[in-house]
């Protein structure tokens, strides 16, 4: 079991401040510790399969676990993690990472094979506990390599948040429409943290959260003055988020102020929809298919 955080002598007396910052290397070793750890539990089994003295074991890809992985991810010499992890690029880790949560299940039936201390052999599996237990113990790694970087509970490797808005993007957000507001706020989300977002992206999910304000205006603007309402919208106008007019502000420092605009979207996406709950405005949740039902942002 590991032992709880805290904080340690040098870092209690303020000798010790600096946020430690991860390279490749390290970030390489602490995976494969950490995929040897969760392999030897028999948390790949149901689907990768298992070796067993007397007979390998297929999972549910039949053994050929690198052919499913270069028909996923179009890439060869990632499989057996054990010969490859000390060659793995940046995207490579993180392609790895990524597979293997959406392969990882914790078993919890089994019977034990002695010969030649072959271990357990599991008959039934538990994936939602087996991917919470995997993608904890990935973020205690990923959040210090280089910038920082989380695995989401969709099992997909983002940034993380701007330092002070972490509990912002954790936030659980009322569903107001699945299709119109749900899924635009998750999109945004996904799109601005990830790991390749360029300029482009980031506009993009800018426009995301402003079309999903825009959705939610006219009961917005029941609940606030017309002024206060008014200046919701007025921000991404004025910057050439949404609209090409000659009017409008575009000569700025986009990396400042796409952060700024995507916080400040969605922050009064979170208020306006915490209005709309207190007031009893929200809509009774409706079945939905898109795959945004339960994403918690």
């Amino acid at each position: 079991m590991m032992t709880p955080n805290r904080a340690y002598y040098s870092q209690r007396t303020g000798k010790n401040l600096g946020t430690p910052k991860m390279t490749l290397e390290q970030a390489r070793r602490m995976f494969k510790a950490r995929f040897s750890g969760f392999e030897d539990k028999g948390f790949f089994q149901e689907d990768l399969g298992k070796y067993c003295p007397d007979n390998r074991v297929p999972g549910k890809f039949g053994g050929d676990v690198d052919g499913a992985i270069f028909l996923r991810l179009n890439k060869t010499d990632l499989w057996p993690v054990d010969s490859h992890w000390e060659n793995y690029s940046e995207d490579d880790l993180f392609d790895i990472i990524e597979f293997l949560y959406d392969h990882c299940s914790k078993g919890v039936e089994s019977h034990y094979h002695d010969y030649y201390g072959c271990g357990a052999h599991y008959t039934k599996f538990d994936r939602k506990t087996g991917q919470a237990e995997y993608r904890t113990a990935m973020n205690e790694f990923l959040a210090v390599y280089d910038s920082g970087y989380e695995l989401s509970d969709k099992g997909e490797v983002l940034a993380k948040p701007e330092a002070g808005f972490e509990d912002l993007m954790a936030r659980p957000l009322a569903s107001v429409d699945p299709k119109n507001f749900d899924g635009q706020v998750a999109a945004a989300r996904r799109k601005f943290l990830g790991r390749h977002a360029t300029s482009a992206d980031r506009l993009d999910a800018i426009r995301d959260l402003a079309a999903a304000l825009e959705f939610i205006r006219p009961e917005v603007e029941k609940l606030l003055t017309t002024k206060d309402a008014g200046d919701l919208y007025q921000i991404v106008n004025r910057f050439g988020i949404r609209h090409n007019k000659a009017d409008q502000q575009t000569d700025y420092d986009q990396p400042i102020f796409y952060e700024w605009l995507f916080y400040y979207y969605l922050a009064a996406i979170h208020a306006s929809v915490r209005l709309m709950e207190k007031e009893g405005k929200l809509p009774s949740p409706l079945p939905s298919n898109d795959g945004f039902d339960d994403i918690p942002f």
